[in-house]
């Protein structure tokens, strides 16, 4: 049964974007938040709230019903193959992620998950954050691999999520980019927003949210160049979307405008984008700690294929 609520702006976010602003009224998430929106259930002031990126004002008031609650979302533990520990401790667990793996459960996944791996390895993660999502403090997109960290006690889930809310975590990525660069070394400082079109995509628009990427030339091809990324922000597809809106697609990544033709030829079903290390202050020790993982055997054979021209 679905529930409804009328809610005066508070002052505290009367002329924030409207997504923003309910998602901290309500307690959802800004993509929630846009997907009630979208479907026209939420009114201002007596009338369809027609943008997400509409700014509230103090004196008005929101009208929103909310869907009846969705059965929550379970961990079940799962082995999966070459997911391996790159260190574990009482406070964190890191683990270099395989393809083909998502973070955690969520809603039309049902293939393997970190959460389930570690689960079925009898690693306990902290408590958390939302049923499904708890100990996570960060995500590695499905068809991405590499480094990932997870909270194991509840102080290193506080302290991780605070250290990525603050950027104080060096997340770097190796991506290898159709063409060349020009520069070879830049920033990339775009906003990112949902697809206009497409709700299983994202796009850099005037609305979105802020989002910085950092790159550098480490190997040019004849068709393509391996680039090193460091993310200053974690906006959701933020390399995919940044480089292909610099028409230097990701190789590989067709939804985001790959050739084709250059994926097959490199044996790629997937991006080449590869969290190739994480760096951040240990949550219990106090110490900088600093994790690698190897490029995987697909990603690997393809940069082969490109030096050979």
């Amino acid at each position: 049964m679905s529930e409804f609520r009328r809610l005066p702006v508070p002052e505290g976010v009367a002329g924030m974007r409207a997504d923003a602003a309910l998602a901290r009224m309500l307690g959802l998430s800004r993509t929630a938040v846009a997907t009630l929106i979208d479907a026209g259930d939420v009114l201002l002031d007596g009338k369809p709230l027609a943008k997400a990126s509409e700014r509230l004002n103090a004196d008005s008031w929101v009208d929103v019903t909310l869907p009846e609650p969705e059965r929550p979302l379970e961990v079940t533990p799962q082995l999966v193959e070459g997911l391996t520990v790159l260190h574990v401790d009482p406070d964190i667990v890191v683990v270099d992620k395989p393809v083909g793996v998502a973070a955690h459960p969520s809603v039309g996944w049902t293939g393997p998950t970190v959460l389930g791996a570690l689960a079925a390895m009898g690693i306990s993660v902290a408590t958390s954050g939302a049923a499904e999502r708890q100990g996570i403090v960060q995500r590695l997109d499905v068809g991405t691999t590499g480094c990932m960290v997870v909270a194991r006690s509840e102080s290193a889930y506080s302290i991780l999520k605070d250290a990525f809310r603050k950027r104080t975590v060096d997340k770097t990525y190796h991506a290898v980019v159709q063409g060349f660069p020009d520069p070879v070394r830049g920033t990339i400082d775009a906003p990112i927003g949902r697809h206009p079109k497409a709700d299983y995509k994202f796009a850099v628009m005037a609305d979105g949210r802020e989002s910085v990427t950092h790159y550098e030339l480490l190997e040019a091809f004849r068709s393509a160049s391996l680039l090193e990324v460091h993310l200053e922000t974690g906006r959701t597809h933020q390399i995919r979307v940044h480089f292909s809106a610099m028409h230097r697609p990701l190789v590989g990544d067709l939804t985001y405008g790959a050739d084709p033709v250059l994926s097959k030829k490199l044996g790629l079903n997937r991006q080449w984008l590869h969290a190739r290390a994480l760096s951040f202050i240990h949550p219990g020790t106090g110490s900088q700690v600093e994790y690698t993982s190897p490029y995987p055997e697909d990603l690997a054979q393809a940069l082969e294929v490109l030096r050979e021209g």
